[in-house]
């Protein structure tokens, strides 16, 4: 994958530190040139340098060097950018969350409410019923840059589970891996149907398209996997997107279908029809239950990570409707 077009100074400046080779950048002041970039970044820039940094955990860059993954040069401004995420996240959940937190033997039921009675709008809905060619391709690029990792975010959480919470999240994603299949793999049911309705089908291909709020979910995801102290932050979300998730493929099938795409593309959809109905029961009881009943004090952690997750999908959805000029 290519290094996305910068968008900003700190852009610029990230993008000139790893054409180097790590071994020839001695200089001191690279992690200074990168914090005095930030000072003049805005959100965008923020966003897509935050996304790069976090990618180079995950397949890398054409002509970066890979040890540029954990360089004490990049770490500073990767701390900074990831402070000011979770912030800004646990900001929004402070002010919307106005209830009492669940006891840790309440926490699936309270998960499966927040699902349900979760207001916004849908692009699935659209989807199915109104969507154009051209608003479902910009749809399709835009989810590309999560569906062609899927489950990787996830993954990152496995090993600092104990064993009961480890062994329900390993079997809902042995499912997204495929069971075993290649061919059947999540990641690569979407790339079969990105490329048979014509659109790139390579990893971080759309990158450049990607507005801020997708920009977002995906950073949220990263920086939830990647850091233990937040691995009931990632089981939460987790649990919350394999809830919402049902249906809302349901209803793309069908606006897919509607519209006359190969059918490759519909069927990606139609595998998490039945798989993410049963996946949402082991997110919830299973992972997150089995978590907070060892770890009590992470029930807050998993329920701003379940809030986190719908309050995206709603950013991402009124951000889409918005280019469209679609009414909510």
């Amino acid at each position: 994958m290519r290094l996305p077009t910068p968008r900003g100074p700190l852009g610029h400046a990230l993008h000139a530190l790893l054409a180097r080779a790590p071994e020839t950048d001695t200089s001191p002041t690279a992690p200074d040139t990168l914090r005095d970039a930030l000072r003049g970044a805005d959100e965008e820039d923020r966003a897509l340098s935050l996304w790069v940094l976090h990618e180079l955990h995950y397949r890398g860059f054409d002509a970066v060097d890979d040890r540029w993954e954990w360089h004490p040069a990049l770490a500073g401004v990767r701390h900074d950018l990831e402070r000011e995420l979770e912030e800004r996240v646990r900001t929004r959940f402070a002010q919307a969350w106005t209830g009492d937190l669940p006891a840790p033997a309440d926490l699936a039921e309270t998960l499966f409410t927040m699902a349900e009675t979760h207001e916004g709008p849908s692009l699935a809905r659209h989807v199915e019923r109104r969507a154009t060619p051209e608003q479902v391709d910009d749809l399709l690029r835009q989810r590309s840059l999560y569906h062609l990792k899927e489950a990787d975010p996830t993954s990152w959480v496995v090993p600092r589970l104990a064993a009961a919470p480890k062994a329900a999240l390993v079997q809902v994603q042995y499912d997204e891996y495929g069971a075993g299949r290649a061919d059947a793999v999540h990641q690569e049911l979407f790339r079969a149907g990105m490329s048979e309705v014509g659109l790139d089908a390579s990893y971080g291909a759309f990158v450049d398209e990607a507005v801020l709020s997708t920009l977002e979910q995906n950073n949220v995801l990263s920086l939830f996997g990647l850091h233990r102290r937040l691995r009931g932050a990632a089981v939460g979300h987790f649990a919350a997107f394999e809830a919402t998730s049902s249906l809302p493929s349901r209803r793309l099938a069908a606006g897919l279908r509607r519209l006359g795409y190969a059918d490759a593309m519909a069927a990606y959809y139609d595998e998490h029809v039945e798989a993410d109905a049963v996946h949402e029961q082991l997110a919830a009881r299973e992972v997150c239950g089995a978590l907070v009943a060892a770890e009590p004090d992470l029930v807050e952690d998993v329920v701003m990570g379940a809030w986190a997750c719908l309050d995206l999908e709603t950013r991402s959805a009124l951000a889409l409707l918005e280019r469209w000029e679609v009414a909510a």
